[in-house]
């Protein structure tokens, strides 16, 4: 090996090292700002504000009109009933685990090697934060690799507080509508401190595809999971059981 391109090589590791650091840092310092500040906006609210409706008029949105809906809300300024949901439909280990549930990958990876009829994943409440507030949508190796880097890091320098307040405030609940503040403005007229138990249950029901399942307009389907999540709330001991993480 020539002297030269030793000394290029290892003013190569030099430049890499320094370029891992200074992205450790970043996103050290990125988790801990979003602690106690709102994000402004996420890659997701500028994806579904440059393209078009899913459908001409969906949701009564014209071709001209694709403003964001957004308004982050701290957990004592939503009704207990939204968490309790969140948790009910999404994560039921949500206060128990450290940011991965090991029982739900397991199920989820059964369900899929076993010929499910649609690929079941098993994202916990906080992976799903990681991914709507740091990321960019799709999959990939290196996407799931920085979703489970994130989620390391808000499990260690965030509370389950602000995971939730993160959740219920820019997850998408419709096209061009995040936040469950939003969501209940626009579906029920109403502030998201005075939804009742049935209407966060359908917020939360139609959460994995807010683009097929509208809370708007449920069909069949939507007031089926809505039906679901009801059930799961009552058998966890409705908001009991996240009073400790709302008065946190």
């Amino acid at each position: 090996m020539s002297t030269d391109f030793k000394r290029y090589w290892q003013l190569a590791q030099r430049i890499l090292l320094q370029v891992v650091a200074a992205l450790f840092l970043t996103s050290i310092a990125w988790v801990l700002i979003y602690r106690w500040v709102s994000p402004p906006a996420t890659f997701l609210m500028l994806e579904r504000r440059a393209h078009a409706p899913v459908g001409k008029g969906y949701y009564g949105i014209q071709e001209d009109d694709r403003r964001i809906r957004y308004r982050f809300r701290r957990l004592d300024e939503v009704a207990p009933q939204v968490p309790l949901a969140l948790i009910a439909a999404e994560d039921q280990r949500f206060l128990l685990h450290h940011g991965f549930d090991g029982n739900a990958l397991l199920e989820a990876a059964k369900y899929n090697l076993n010929g499910g009829k649609k690929l079941r994943g098993g994202s916990t409440i906080s992976q799903q934060v990681a991914k709507n507030v740091f990321l960019w949508q799709g999959r990939s190796y290196i996407r799931k690799a920085a979703e489970a880097y994130f989620t390391v890091l808000i499990e260690l320098l965030w509370n389950k507080r602000r995971i939730m307040e993160m959740y219920l405030s820019v997850a998408e609940m419709g096209d061009c509508t995040f936040g469950v503040e939003a969501a209940a403005q626009r579906y029920f007229h109403k502030s998201a401190d005075r939804i009742t138990p049935a209407e966060a249950a359908l917020l939360a029901g139609v959460l994995p595809n807010p683009l097929r399942f509208r809370a708007s307009n449920p069909g069949p389907v939507a007031r089926a999971k809505q039906q679901r999540v009801l059930r799961n709330m009552r058998r966890l001991g409705g908001t009991a059981y996240v009073r400790e993480l709302v008065a946190e």
